[in-house]
């Protein structure tokens, strides 16, 4: 018999939730084989099978919060143990195996979540996906086709009270437990708001210069390096480039003091199925534009795969966030705690300018940057917003230094 335990967790993770198990009792494993996923507080970990067997015993079923180093389920090694472990088990336990067992599709994950906590089991659940699976959907359909009964002590576990609702519009509703990520960003959002001093400056920065520049290169670039030349580099460079001039930007406060960091690490925002996560670019003052392209397109990869660690996650020193990639024109990003400032992205749009006394047409966005006041002043603030934009519109500044 050997122990599945919860893997390291990474710094200041205490806990996890089991999300899905991948295998069930009696299941034959390979070593190394994903056994379940867990999921905490900023990343999800995948739990392998420490040894070629059956798996014997979930100790810990799906929706279950463990501690770092609680056992997770038990695995008998060698594959010899697998006809021991079906013949020990009462026949009556055997009987209801044989339905999921011939199913060709799992359910959703959020299916299974959804189950559990209404505690229905999927031979109670009409599954509408493809191959009879089981969707979110079909669960609220049957917790909400039994008598009303059943209905009534659900608002008891709710902390905020809602309006009643029609049954017409509650058969159509409805209820998933928030995920321990989304649970997180709540609360780091919120302490943002009630701690930091959070206050929002805007320009705009005519993207020309670095349009032009990157369909001169973008080609020999990629050829070069393996990478393609995206927008966000030169972003990250003006940012680092920014710093430098104030660096209380790059600053957070600790009690009464105030640490200046002597480096970057820049976090990247990357959304993800599962809600936002911030990668970190480490060094990134020191990185060239192709270094830092192939970073970001490595960490945003593994952030959507879910398969970043704690560690690509931590230290950050200040924020870009890109919300034109799904089309914002214009917005105020929150800060991300403990740093002193978050610089908001949006749409390349075209607009018309004046330039040298002509209007004319060019592709403009609209730079926001969130600060803390109470260690950034407007002036600061500013001057950072400015440094930016004058880096953007004329690239070859990052160059000169200047």
């Amino acid at each position: 018999m050997t122990d599945v335990m919860v893997p390291a967790l990474g710094e200041s993770v205490s806990e996890a939730t089991v999300s899905t198990w991948f295998k069930k009792p009696g299941d034959a494993v390979k070593q190394d084989e994903m056994l379940c996923e867990l999921e905490t507080d900023k990343v999800s970990v995948e739990v392998p099978s420490p040894v070629a067997g059956v798996l014997a015993e979930i100790l810990a079923p799906e929706g279950t919060t463990v501690a770092a180093n609680a056992r997770l389920a038990i695995v008998t090694e060698g594959a010899a143990a697998a006809a021991p472990a079906k013949t020990e088990a009462p026949a009556p336990k055997e009987e209801p195996k044989p339905a999921p067992a011939t199913k060709s599709v799992e359910d959703a994950p959020s299916a299974r979540k959804a189950m559990a906590e209404a505690g229905l089991s999927p031979d109670q659940v009409q599954g509408t996906g493809r191959d009879g699976r089981i969707m979110k959907e079909d669960v609220a359909r049957a917790v909400a086709a039994p008598a009303p009964a059943a209905s009534a002590p659900a608002p008891a576990p709710v902390a905020i009270p809602r309006a009643p609702v029609p049954a017409d519009d509650a058969a159509r509703e409805e209820r998933v437990r928030m995920t321990r990520l989304r649970q997180t960003i709540a609360r780091r959002l919120k302490d943002a708001q009630n701690t930091a001093a959070m206050l929002t400056t805007y320009n705009e920065v005519d993207m020309s210069g670095i349009m032009e520049l990157r369909n001169t290169y973008k080609d020999a670039f990629e050829k070069k390096h393996g990478v393609k030349l995206g927008f966000m580099s030169f972003f990250v460079k003006a940012c680092c480039h920014a710093l430098k001039e104030v660096p209380e930007v790059n600053a957070e406060i600790d009690g009464q003091d105030i640490v200046y960091k002597n480096y970057v690490h820049m976090g990247v925002a990357v959304g993800t199925p599962s809600g936002l996560v911030v990668p970190v670019v480490r060094d990134a003052d020191q990185m060239s534009f192709a270094a830092i392209e192939k970073k970001i397109a490595e960490l945003g990869v593994r952030a959507r795969d879910g398969k970043l660690s704690m560690a690509e996650m931590q230290g950050g020193s200040f924020t870009i966030s890109n919300g034109g990639v799904y089309g914002s024109l214009m917005s105020s990003p929150i800060l991300n705690p403990p740093q002193s400032g978050i610089l908001g992205m949006h749409k390349i749009q075209d607009r018309p300018v004046v330039v040298n006394g002509q209007i004319v047409i060019r592709p403009m966005m609209y730079l926001a940057l969130s600060y803390d006041h109470r260690i950034v002043d407007g002036k600061g603030a500013v001057t950072f917003l400015v440094r930016v934009k004058e880096a953007l519109e004329d690239p070859r500044r990052l160059l000169m230094d200047l």
